[in-house]
């Protein structure tokens, strides 16, 4: 779609706790967009919804992409598959949630429907956008040296809470929901993740990943999301010839991560730009990551 207007119209697909919380308020909140329409399959939650931010209740997501110049997706991920592949085929630019799909195959069609139409996209991967993970990256890049590391994110997340009522993370667990963050830092801080070695889940549903880094580190992954702690743990570690350091929790909430996302988003799609560290070919390299830890646990 090129350059738009003005403020970039943004339609939400979704209108569950993460939409009320994140999606909404920061589009439309944001300088640079205007929330325009909602999506969900209960059309009172849209309406809902819509009715805090001033936004238009569309019918069906067909109905949505005739309104914007982008979208956002807080739904399952088989959902947000299906509908943003459509979205980038008609020029919509995209914000995803991730896992971006329940299945490799849905990802790989959904890369290849943006590349093909030229759109801008992004993952919300909410850590890396706080300006003390950045920063902390760039300072473990220019130190290198790390051999290993690890990652633990234990929550009580389907115990309780506003996401305890979700089919697809008690379906798919942490693995797809959570998984993508603590793998994301993993390869960021160590290296590209070319391999599982391992994978296991316990009959507490624990699971636990080994990796294989390009370069030759290895880490390993811990995740839970029924494990009544408060408040959860999500820590990376990383170790080598300079010690080991962890990075950091400065304190920078959701919210403010997604209007960082929003910044580079609209910047993206003001100069034309379709690649960004963390767009949907990021997406497509953490699904690959779970699809292949799931097949190894279920060997």
């Amino acid at each position: 779609m090129g350059q738009v207007d003005e403020q970039l119209r943004v339609g939400l697909i979704g209108a569950g706790p993460w939409a009320r919380m994140v999606h909404a308020p920061g589009i439309a909140d944001h300088p640079g967009t205007r929330l325009t329409a909602v999506w969900a399959r209960r059309e009172e939650a849209a309406a809902e919804l819509a009715g805090t931010c001033d936004a238009t209740v569309a019918k069906t997501p067909d109905e949505l992409l005739e309104q914007v110049d982008a979208v956002a997706f807080a739904v399952p991920p088989e959902v947000q598959a299906e509908i943003a592949t459509k979205a980038a085929e008609q020029g919509r630019h995209l914000i995803l949630e991730k896992p971006i799909a329940s299945t490799l195959k849905d990802a790989e069609r959904l890369v290849d429907a943006v590349e093909r139409n030229n759109v801008a996209s992004l993952v919300v991967l909410t850590k890396r956008f706080a300006p003390e993970t950045r920063e902390q990256l760039d300072q473990l890049r220019e130190a290198g040296g790390w051999v290993g590391g690890s990652a633990r994110w234990l929550t009580g997340a389907l115990l309780g809470g506003p996401f305890s009522h979700s089919p697809w993370r008690h379906e798919r667990g942490p693995l797809d929901d959570i998984g993508p963050h603590a793998f994301d830092l993993l390869d960021a801080t160590l290296g590209t993740i070319t391999d599982v070695i391992a994978a296991n889940r316990s009959e507490h549903g624990v699971w636990q990943v080994v990796f294989q880094h390009e370069g030759g580190a290895t880490s390993v992954a811990t995740l839970t999301m029924t494990l009544d702690l408060n408040p959860g743990i999500a820590e990376v570690v990383v170790y080598g010839e300079h010690g080991h350091r962890v990075l950091a929790d400065r304190g920078t909430t959701a919210q403010q991560c997604f209007t960082n996302l929003l910044d580079d988003f609209v910047a993206m799609v003001d100069s034309g730009t379709t690649e960004h560290p963390l767009d949907v070919r990021r997406g497509l390299h953490l699904q690959r990551i779970i699809d292949l830890a799931r097949r190894k646990a279920e060997a």
